[in-house]
């Protein structure tokens, strides 16, 4: 049998029994934030896959380098299971724990910013990107200007430095498969190779655990009422953002750099039901959905064996037990983050830079316990004004403009919360 028909014929075959027939693909991987929730969910697919494969040997994926943070005692875990060749702990002070975890295995450990570089560096052909906030853009820089396929679980890359990434992955030939749940589904269903045929976007939110709630219900909520999220299970900084809207709006901006679609063709629509992930219009009237459990594994595996597909042991949606979805238009009123979002899109250059830090150092105040739930887009609204002074955003000519236009808004925005504390 020729090789064509060989893949026609294995086409339905799951990825671990084919890797068996043609005994000779697999794919290296790079978990850039292995410790989070999207590190580890992907991480159980790569084993459930590992397991699905039998005893003899042959892995589908196998793991070139691990990173965390703070969690040093899970990374080590990882690091034991999945036998990587590099494994990076963020906070250098950690590096011993590190050390005296991996001694006696073959994993290189390393610890600070230019060795999670060097991790990103390394001969990956997929990398998931799942550092939380603007820290996640240099090594996801790094893994794109390789030409990797980078699993893009950072928002935030896009945001501060959009245009600026786009670019870098046009001239490297990188591939970027979207994982957040929205994104992802769009990218399921885009006519790629009609994008004129595209009339709009669609992106759906939960309204997260205070949709309901009125302004003054939402001026004492605690940090543990504002993380309890109804659909998903997610860390703090997400969860947070969720609440606020400003997740939604992350994602618009980076709707807009992901896929060829005029920014004024994007919508966001709560869907509190979490089933239908996102949506695409087409000229003709026809609306095509992605829909699935709440799972984060269900995108993951779509960019993990992408341009395939894998077994994810995701819950199977069983529409006649949900029984009715609903939607509605988000309160802008009560979320203005979300409507901060957009016109910092609008305002264009650095904005969403500022947007961003902002939105950063203000989640953190409010974890904090240093001020309210709503002064989280009062922060970031007034970093942009003081930024922008009413015109467009700052140039970004590089990625070191992005650099320090991102320290500048951080340090705005974190006077503002110190005056807030004071109050």
């Amino acid at each position: 049998m020729n090789r064509e028909l060989m893949d026609t014929a294995l086409h339905h075959i799951p990825i671990a029994e084919r890797a068996r027939k043609l005994g000779a693909w697999e794919r290296r991987v790079t978990i850039l934030g292995s410790t989070g929730s999207v590190g580890c969910n992907t991480l159980d697919l790569i084993e459930r896959t590992r397991l699905a494969a039998g005893a003899d040997g042959e892995h589908v994926f196998a793991i070139e380098a691990l990173t965390a943070h703070h969690n040093v005692d899970l990374l080590i875990e990882q690091a034991k299971a999945f036998q990587p060749k590099m494994a990076v702990i963020g906070d250098e002070s950690l590096l011993p724990r590190l050390r005296e975890g991996l001694a006696g295995t073959q994993t290189q450990a390393a610890a600070g910013a230019n060795a999670l570089l060097e991790a990103a560096s390394r001969p990956a052909d997929w990398v998931m990107a799942a550092i939380v906030g603007a820290a996640g853009l240099p090594p996801t820089l790094t893994a794109v200007k390789r030409g990797a396929h980078v699993a893009l679980a950072n928002k935030e890359c896009l945001v501060c430095a959009g245009s600026l990434l786009m670019d870098e992955v046009a001239t490297s030939g990188a591939v970027l498969l979207p994982v957040d749940s929205e994104h992802n589904a769009i990218f399921q269903v885009f006519d790629y190779e009609h994008p004129e045929t595209v009339d709009g976007l669609i992106l759906t939110a939960s309204g997260g655990p205070f949709r309901t709630w009125s302004t003054a219900q939402m001026r004492v909520a605690t940090p543990e009422q504002a993380v309890a999220h109804p659909n998903w299970s997610m860390g703090a900084k997400i969860s947070i953002d969720s609440a606020t809207l400003m997740n939604k709006g992350l994602e618009f901006i980076e709707a807009s750099h992901l896929f060829p679609v005029d920014p004024s063709c994007i919508e966001v629509l709560v869907h509190p039901q979490s089933v239908i992930h996102s949506l695409v219009r087409y000229v003709d009237g026809s609306v095509l959905a992605q829909l699935g459990s709440p799972d984060m594994r269900t995108p993951i595996a779509s960019a993990l064996a992408w341009p395939e597909r894998m077994p994810a042991p995701s819950a199977r949606l069983e529409l006649g037990e949900i029984g009715q979805l609903t939607f509605e238009k988000p309160d802008l009123s009560r979320f203005p983050a979300l409507s901060l979002a957009r016109q910092s899109l609008q305002t264009g250059g650095g904005a969403p830079t500022i947007l961003n830090a902002a939105n950063e150092i203000a989640v953190k105040g409010f974890l904090d316990r240093r001020m309210g739930f709503l002064d989280i887009a009062a922060v970031v609204e007034e970093t942009l004004d003081h930024l922008c002074r009413g015109q467009g955003g700052p140039r970004l000519n590089n990625f070191n403009d992005v650099t320090q236009l991102d320290a500048l808004a951080r340090t705005h925005a974190a006077s503002c919360v110190v005056k807030r504390a004071k109050e």
